[in-house]
């Protein structure tokens, strides 16, 4: 698999966001800790590096956004991550290859962020329904001649994060609605294909962890650990 693959932190400092969901006309606030947050989704070159494999379907450069990777995979990219760089995992496996929830809070590996978390960076301290003009700082239906692009190359947010909406979906950590939707994963941030409606900070999308398309990434996290 060649050399561990390098990934940009951004440092997300501590603060509140409060999430909505149109369905359930449900609003939360959560209080987050600091955590810091990939610049950019994980390329197929990265990924490459960690797990030996290239399932995307968009060829053309190492460094596209990786895609056609479900939840599932991602979370395994995390621990493989982690182990490769002696970071302790996140994540454990209970006997029946599921992952047990919630992450281990102590440990200092690579993660995927949580939905608060992915929505809080997202924003950067704006309270738009995008942190500026979508042409600007995101690949979307409209300007994306229907497929990915390399991370990057739009405006980042006041944080520093890239294509955080945009170019590919991003799986986060939590049940969408386990009552309704059992073991369905949250998904944010739109992708090349959707149109602007979709590529708001706000908006939320859902599908079972073994699920792969290829509009949908991911970006890590780690948590600040003393």
């Amino acid at each position: 698999m060649g050399a561990t693959a390098h990934i940009d932190l951004t440092p997300v400092p501590s603060g509140q966001v409060t999430l909505n969901d149109r369905r359930t006309r449900r609003s939360w606030t959560v209080d987050l800790a600091p955590f810091r947050l990939g610049t950019l989704p994980v390329t197929q070159e990265q990924y490459a590096q960690v797990t030996g494999e290239r399932p995307s379907t968009a060829r053309g450069s190492d460094h596209l956004p990786v895609e056609t990777v479900s939840w599932q995979d991602a979370v395994l990219f995390c621990n493989s991550l982690s182990q490769q760089e002696e970071l302790k995992p996140a994540y454990v496996f209970d006997a029946h290859g599921e992952v047990a929830i919630p992450p281990d809070p102590s440990a200092d590996g690579y993660r995927l962020p949580t939905e608060a978390e992915w929505e809080y960076a997202c924003r950067a301290g704006t309270s738009g329904p995008r942190y500026g003009p979508l042409d600007d700082i995101a690949w979307h239906r409209g300007n994306s001649a229907e497929r990915p692009h390399e991370p990057g190359a739009r405006l980042p947010n006041p944080w520093g994060l890239h294509d955080m909406l945009g170019n590919v979906w991003e799986w986060c950590w939590d049940l969408y609605d386990p009552e309704v939707y059992g073991a369905y994963r949250v998904l944010r941030g739109g992708g090349w294909f959707d149109e602007h409606w979709s590529c708001r900070a706000s908006v939320r999308r859902r599908s079972h962890p073994t699920f792969r398309v290829d509009d949908v990434g991911f970006r890590v996290a780690r948590s600040v650990t003393s």
